[in-house]
């Protein structure tokens, strides 16, 4: 609220004392009052000096120090309960000295600099920026080193790096690249398709060694629940060459069981070589029918087709030196689930783009017979604009030729060379443009984005790739502004290309990505499975996804009265009576009264907030305060223990936090931590519903009981859960702050709280519908600007 006003001083150069290493006499004065106590050179709780603090703003270190004691005086934080309270005026004539500087300090850099420093395109951004623009699809994002992440996020651009040994990567990928585009340019797309009956999905392949393969019966293979490595290897699904397939399973169906689940992968199923890929998920009924999938798949590698449910019974068959006998076996008598099929059809398909639209995409509409037949001076002319049209197309902006020139240049001097064709020196000059900075970093200037940044801004939101024809010649023409913005962010939300965003952005914002770093115990998490982790993945996506899509308020994020689940998810959370249709996979459904209601009960968050093991109150509360609540938990001071669940259950994680929490240095933070920790410590470390720790002999009583950080009590998830559906406006704040960071590369700074509060209050307006809060977002200052 104090905004302009401080801005104002700033421009009339009133605030002299930003630079200075004393802050200034009102500020030190409320300091000297109420915090030197406890933060001073001899006391330094938390680690924190106020006494020698330099009040040196341009310090990014000093400027984040002083936010945090403006944050905490005004959250009434600090100074802590039990010590003495400044009264209103006091402290609020405190923030507003401190406000003044902080602010001024602040719109100074980003008039200087910008909010967002350089920012490169991460590796996945990268990687589908060439797939659009190449219109290949060959891997790429293994080529290059896994990008850094601060809290989290990849895009954010102050722990982004562009070092030589990157450069060489840039190199080495955009070389793969183009060599991939030119030779089916040249060449055309290969063609491959085969159909693969039962028998030689089975044993009419198998050339020797130890036979894993699905059981032949009457036309029909069947894949048993055996629990061989590798069982449900198919030698005969073996490609000859890298690239993408359509996968078609014919006449799927599940025997002696209504429903049966499995996977599909792919791999060398061998030993030497164990890593498989997944396919996706196979969910077989009584009904028989053909399902499909498209997946790259390695030269040499061929399928795996098992089911991979842990609460079926295995199948008994007899095996010896790991080669599975069916002989003498009746596994269909005898009941036994299964998976059958007919056959599998395999062909080769390029999803990103036919080998016209490469050649499109590197020449334009130059024939192959006016390359042929060109004079040198047509072959010029042809290299000139090939090059120019692409880098115009790279660069996500228009190219004049001084930015052009050098790449026309090099060019021009490999057609010079003998024997050298026009696809050789337009390879060269792609390539140094493909590493260019201008193809590598978003090109943004400090201020307002112009329209062919804001284009880009909207297009690696939502799509994590370069803007479309559309959006493209929206900017081109100066017409990306006003309402034809929110109508194109409404088109993009509404396009497939948007599940690039529900994946990449639940991967950072929520850790979906780090789903599988931990691997649970199968003798205590018996009824988890492979199946279980990726569904729990797809519901959370799929819930976000439907969130957002039909502008469902945002109170759902805390519980909802629909979940997306599939069968065997709904089985796992042993949720019952529920409208699910078999064989329709990830489906809404409605619930009626449920705990699981909701993104913070979901089974993906529940395990990625937990080590596999066991729970942590202090790591789940993080986990939700940071991520769903928006609010800012500090690094643990130095030499402050952690806490060490009992995994036994004797004694509970209640008790062992007590001691800890009441350490002054540590209550604070643990006032905003434990509350969700607690009210979620009825889930185990893979999301189900427990009332007590460890096992039933030795065992402590779950206590999900605790009060909000505002006082408000609990007794468990239902009533933590209604404390926080009544504060929408806080979810909208947490919400904004993940999402602006992720689309603009920078954490919200000190200045961007008004715009916030802005979209709060936008937001209100709507209803608190998420699809709504897109668009406020979008609108923000923020987002608009570097």
């Amino acid at each position: 609220m104090y905004r302009l006003f401080y801005i104002a001083f700033a421009l009339f150069g009133l605030c002299s004392s930003l630079s200075a290493d004393v802050p200034p006499k009102e500020i030190d004065s409320f300091l000297a009052e109420n915090c030197f106590d406890c933060h001073d050179d001899e006391v330094s709780k938390g680690e924190l000096n106020l006494l020698d603090l330099k009040f040196d703003l341009d310090d990014p270190h000093l400027m984040e120090k002083w936010v945090r004691v403006f944050e905490r005086a005004e959250s009434g934080e600090m100074p802590p309960e039990k010590k003495p309270r400044p009264d209103e005026k006091q402290l609020e004539s405190f923030l507003k000295h401190l406000e003044e500087p902080l602010l001024a300090a602040n719109e100074r850099q980003n008039t200087e600099e910008g909010r967002v420093k350089m920012r490169r395109l991460t590796r996945r951004e990268y990687e589908r920026t060439m797939h659009d623009l190449l219109k290949i699809d060959i891997p790429l994002v293994d080529v290059l080193p896994e990008d850094s992440s601060l809290h989290g996020f990849e895009t954010v651009a102050s722990v982004q790096q562009l070092s030589h040994h990157l450069l060489g990567r840039y190199l080495e990928s955009a070389e793969l690249a183009l060599t991939e585009a030119f030779d089916r340019a040249k060449s055309g797309d290969n063609s491959y398709s085969k159909s693969i009956d039962a028998r030689m999905l089975g044993r009419g392949a198998w050339k020797g060694g130890n036979y894993r393969g699905p059981e032949d019966r009457d036309g029909i293979a069947i894949a048993w629940p055996l629990t061989l490595q590798f069982y449900g290897r198919m030698p005969a699904t073996s490609v000859p060459k890298s690239g993408w397939y359509e996968i078609t399973v014919k006449d799927l169906h599940a025997v002696n069981s209504d429903v049966v689940w499995g996977t599909l992968r792919s791999g060398t199923c061998a030993s030497n070589s164990p890593m498989l890929f997944s396919v996706g998920l196979v969910e077989a009924t009584r009904e028989k029918r053909d399902l499909t999938y498209q997946a790259w798949i390695e030269k040499g590698h061929m399928l795996e087709l098992r089911p991979n449910d842990a609460t079926i019974p295995r199948a008994k068959v007899p095996s010896k030196g790991g080669t599975v006998k069916y002989e003498g076996s009746n596994l269909l008598k005898d009941g036994s689930p299964g998976i059958a099929m007919s056959g599998i059809e395999m062909k080769r398909v390029y999803p990103n783009g036919t080998a016209w639209q490469v050649r499109q995409a590197l020449i334009g509409k130059v024939t192959k017979q006016e390359l042929k037949t060109a004079t040198p001076e047509q072959q010029k002319a042809i290299v000139k604009k090939s090059v120019e049209r692409f880098a115009n197309t790279a660069f996500r902006r228009p190219a004049d030729g001084k930015v052009t020139q050098p790449y026309v240049d090099l060019a021009l001097a490999v057609l010079k060379e003998k024997d050298t064709k026009i696809e050789d020196a337009l390879f060269t000059a792609y390539r140094a443009i493909l590493c260019s900075p201008r193809f590598l970093t978003f090109y943004e200037k400090p201020g307002r984005l112009d329209q062919h940044a804001l284009a880009c801004r909207l297009s690696y939101t939502l799509w994590n790739s370069m803007p479309d024809a559309k959006l493209r010649s929206l900017a081109d023409k100066g017409e990306l502004t006003g309402s034809t913005v929110h109508e194109q962010l409404s088109r993009m939300i509404d396009d497939e290309k948007t599940d690039r965003f529900f994946e990449s952005f639940t991967d950072q914002w929520l850790k979906l990505k780090e789903i599988d770093f931990t691997t649970p115990d199968a003798r205590r998490f018996r009824t988890f499975d492979i199946v279980v982790q990726d569904s729990m993945v797809q519901e959370t996506r799929g819930f976000l996804e439907e969130l957002i899509r039909t502008n469902r308020p945002i109170t759902n994020l805390i519980h909802s009265d629909f979940a997306m689940l599939n069968e065997r998810l709904a089985r796992f959370y042993a949720m019952k009576d529920l409208d699910i249709k078999l064989g329709e996979g990830l489906q809404k459904v409605s619930l009626k009264s449920n705990a699981r209601g909701g993104l913070v009960t979901q089974g993906s968050i529940l395990k990625v907030s937990a080590d596999g093991t066991s729970t942590s109150p202090i790591v789940r509360g993080v986990y939700v305060a940071e991520r769903i609540l928006g609010m800012e938990i500090p690094p643990p001071p130095p030499g402050i223990p952690a806490v060490e669940p009992d995994i036994r259950g004797a004694v509970s994680i209640r008790d062992q936090l007590a001691k800890h929490s009441n350490d002054e240095s540590c209550a604070a933070c643990h006032k905003k931590i434990d509350p969700a920790g607690f009210a979620l410590e009825n889930y185990d470390p893979v999301g189900l519903w427990r009332n007590k720790y460890g096992n039933q002999k030795n065992s402590a009583a779950v206590d999900p009981s605790g009060n909000t950080p505002d006082g408000a009590p609990f007794k468990d998830i239902h009533s933590w859960k209604k404390a926080y559906l009544s504060r929408p406006d806080l979810l909208v704040e947490g919400f904004t702050k993940q999402m602006l960071t992720y689309a603009t590369g920078a954490r919200p700074t000190f200045s961007d709280r008004d715009a916030i509060e802005k979209i709060v209050q936008t937001n209100r307006e709507k209803k608190y519908g998420m699809r709504s809060l897109m668009h406020a977002i979008v609108a923000s200052e923020p987002f608009r600007t570097k």
